[in-house]
């Protein structure tokens, strides 16, 4: 008899919010014989990650890709082409996948007797819920909660977004027209892959952020050389800039004007308003459960992902850092296992973080200024694509790969690559770290040829010459 019978709840689990973590963590307490439901406010199950975050922006990036291919490859024919994609074009793509990972998503819950709610949820107490749906009001209870909410984009000061002239990362893919020009506040990561891709389209983008330096938490060479190639896109950075006020203008002609706290003012057709995130838990009405948040909204667990209250979890965006699709689904699976006492291992610390910038960036492990902080001898091996066979072939002369070895027991430490594919190849690094290898593994590994892998076998002969030397 499960547990909710027991207690005579409706659920045994329920997760609030269908992305990553909430649709990780239904299935697997539903593997183990559990009662569960999942409530989705959103149109579609999947919550952001689906609708507006990781799956269309990554979506439209290949048809960006496509695009510039062609460009390059009618440059090198010596033939010319004017003509500039439709937003429409580039964006017919994005509707197509999110239904097909709808239908999969939607048969994995079905197929394991996961009870799908749409709504909108807010606790009545500490066990109960009130959702309220298209057709009816309801109270449900449970004897656990995950809570999977997400985060929101934090507003832009001045004006709302408008969906038109200034807009939030949830609303960049609704445009219906390219802009000519356009200013990015943000350069953390969703402000730095839209700035390429549009920069990619011809567009004329200018980066606005506070922080001397975008992406501060990768390799500072990495970052150096994505700057280096968004520059030569014509990307404007205004870095140790903050933005005071969004204004509208319709005179003469309607345009978004920035104002900076330095007094500068910027003019540009689309504002993409990209400052950090909120923890979505406003109209959960967490206070009658006995809960809190931060002031950004987000909730904090413990190592088991409970909150305050043992019964609640939470887990995904939600909880803060690392705030990234795959993880959110580990922490969603193990919140589950916690919750009902099933032994697992806790997540590794050494995951693999992609940037899906033009070029995009991958990384495991630990920087160059991570080690030099806190005084880890360590080498590096470098590779660069334009040495590799498979970087000729695909056109890529510009990427570059490294790794960072112990200097004394030769052990990896991580792994940091810029240029095609980086976020596929650096998974050969992540198992290498994760089973305890290093440098030796890979002077006696044949990788196959060609391919970008072999950048793991010039770097680590690069980094054996240095060690001997």
């Amino acid at each position: 008899m499960s547990s909710a019978s027991l207690h005579k709840y409706d659920y045994d689990l329920v997760c609030i919010g269908s992305g990553p973590a909430g649709q990780r963590a239904a299935i697997q307490a539903a593997k183990i014989g559990k009662t569960v439901a999942v409530i989705e406010k959103r149109r579609v199950v999947g919550g952001a990650c689906l609708e507006t975050g990781t799956i269309p922006s990554k979506t439209f990036r290949e048809a960006v890709m496509a695009f510039s291919t062609s460009q390059v490859f009618l440059k090198k024919q010596a033939l010319t082409s004017s003509n500039r994609p439709m937003a429409s074009q580039l964006l017919s793509r994005v509707q197509e996948v999110i239904g097909l990972e709808v239908d999969v998503l939607k048969d994995q819950l079905l197929r394991n007797d996961v009870v799908m709610i749409s709504g909108n949820a807010a606790f009545r107490d500490a066990h109960t819920l009130h959702v309220v749906t298209e057709v009816d009001d309801i109270q449900i209870t449970s004897d656990k909660f995950l809570i999977a909410t997400g985060t929101i984009p934090t507003p832009p000061p001045g004006v709302p977004s408008d969906g038109t002239m200034i807009v939030n990362s949830d609303g960049v893919l609704s445009l219906t027209t390219l802009p000519k020009t356009l200013t990015v506040v943000g350069a953390g990561v969703i402000g730095i892959e839209y700035a390429s891709m549009f920069a990619e389209l011809g567009v004329d983008v200018t980066v606005v952020d506070k922080r001397n330096r975008p992406l501060e938490f990768l390799d500072y060479e990495i970052v150096d050389e994505l700057i280096h190639q968004m520059r030569n896109k014509d990307v404007v950075f205004r870095l140790n800039e903050t933005v005071e006020q969004l204004e509208i203008s319709h005179n003469p002609h309607d345009r978004a004007i920035i104002r900076l706290e330095s007094g500068k003012r910027l003019v540009a057709d689309l504002v993409l308003y990209s400052v950090g995130r909120l923890g979505a838990t406003e109209a959960l009405n967490l206070k009658a459960a006995g809960l809190g948040t931060d002031d950004r909204g987000r909730l904090k667990v413990n190592e088991h992902f409970q909150t305050s209250l043992p019964h609640i979890f939470a887990a995904g965006d939600v909880i803060g850092y690392p705030s990234l699709a795959a993880t959110s689904s580990e922490q969603g699976r193990l919140a589950a296992c916690y919750a009902f006492n099933i032994p697992a291992d806790p997540m590794v610390d050494h995951f693999p973080i992609g940037i899906y910038a033009i070029p995009e960036i991958s990384m495991v492990g630990k920087t160059e200024q991570e080690l030099s902080k806190n005084k880890v001898p360590y080498e590096t091996g470098m590779a660069r694509y334009r040495e590799i066979a498979r970087g000729a072939i695909m056109g890529d002369n510009t990427g570059f790969f490294k790794m960072l070895f112990h200097r004394e027991t030769r052990n990896l430490l991580g792994v940091h690559a810029i240029g095609t594919g980086a976020t596929e190849l650096i998974h050969i690094g992540q198992a290498v770290m994760g089973l305890g290898g290093g440098l030796d593994y890979f002077l006696k590994t044949v990788f196959n040829y060609p391919t970008l892998a072999e950048c793991y076998k010039v770097s680590a002969l690069d980094a054996y010459n240095k060690l001997n030397h």
